[in-house]
């Protein structure tokens, strides 16, 4: 075919595709905004077009046509490449999304991993802390005499300063609340890839130490000033742990069962599905840190308000993880996967 010939059949459509990059690809908002008065080419026609404009410009070099036109197409090809390939804002939308449906959908979708990781952690935590009322030496076994006083020490129904807090201030509590939290969420998943046994060790001893300081607290007399501190963020945090916990048997999982994929696609697949619940998961740790700094360890707040406070919270975590996203439009090709 001539040259002349075919940049008159095709001239049309490259005008058509160009009109587009100019009209409909500059600014997302306002393409929306105008998206019924446009009468040009349809949105979701534009990959068929690109594809299309890419064997045009492929035929156009194969049969030696003019600069003028390869590099017409070349630029309209790679402007298109641009546009459908670039890579999407972040938007507190879309992040307010995942984290009220995004996130809740996946926890949901590992529910065997992350029921396997609750009983990792609250069956040690429940009987060490029975264990001790039972026999109260067992946390001399746990602790050394002087974490058990300090344990003592800030749980002191007859002490004047805050539950659970030293001479520090809220924010810088906040902070240390926040790495201590973070970091424990993170080897809690990350130990997965000891093929889930690191993640089952990690359950298992902070349901230990956890069970172990309550029980002491608890049996010692001063179980009061520690409920009230750590009702009201007890919810994020122990459900964050378990969540990470879920994640990181998954990524064992991928590593000992991959089933039909390599098992290095397999691991890269569990690694991306746990990176993404624990976005989430940090979200929850920051959010008990904060409550943690601010409200726990208020001592003059009245016990039944921090219980009703705490009750609260943990209804509010079961009902976004258990109904969060039913309703919503699945937006993530990995929670079908």
């Amino acid at each position: 075919m001539r040259q002349e010939r075919f940049v008159e059949r095709h001239q049309a459509e490259w005008r058509d595709f160009e009109l587009w990059l100019e009209k409909r690809s500059v600014s997302a908002r306002d393409a929306r905004r105008h998206r019924r008065e446009w009468t040009g080419i349809a949105d979701d026609e534009l990959p068929a077009r690109h594809r299309r404009l890419c064997q045009q410009l492929a035929l156009a070099r194969r049969r030696g046509y003019s600069a003028v036109v390869t590099d017409r197409l070349q630029q309209l090809m790679q402007r298109g490449h641009s546009v459908l390939y670039r890579t999407k804002p972040v938007h507190w939308r879309r992040a307010v999304e995942f984290l009220l449906a995004g996130f809740p959908r996946l926890v949901r979708a590992e529910a065997r991993c992350m029921l396997a990781a609750a009983l990792l952690f609250v069956v040690p935590l429940v009987t060490i802390f029975v264990a001790i009322q039972i026999k109260p030496d067992l946390a001399a076994g746990l602790f050394d005499a002087q974490s058990l006083a300090n344990f003592e020490q800030m749980y002191d129904p007859a002490g004047k300063g805050d539950l659970g807090r030293t001479n520090e201030d809220d924010l810088q509590m906040f902070a240390h609340y926040i790495g201590n939290n973070v970091g424990i969420g993170f080897q809690t998943f990350a130990s997965g890839l000891l093929a889930g046994l690191g993640t089952v060790f990690v359950l298992i001893f902070n349901g230990i130490m956890i069970g172990g300081v309550a029980g002491h607290l608890q049996a010692v007399g001063h179980g009061d000033p520690f409920w009230r501190f750590v009702a009201g963020h007890s919810a994020p945090e122990l459900t964050a742990i378990v969540i990470s916990g879920g994640a990181g048997l998954r990524l064992g999982l991928s590593l000992i069962a991959p089933g039909q994929r390599r098992r290095i696609d397999s691991l890269i697949h569990g690694g991306r599905r746990g990176a993404k619940i624990c976005i989430g998961v940090f979200a929850m740790l920051v959010f008990a840190a904060f409550v943690e700094a601010f409200w726990s360890s208020i001592s003059s707040v009245p016990a039944p308000i921090k219980y009703a406070v705490g009750a609260v919270l943990w209804l509010l975590v079961f009902a976004w993880l258990l109904r969060g996203g039913r309703n919503a439009i699945h937006r993530d090709d990995e929670d079908a996967a």
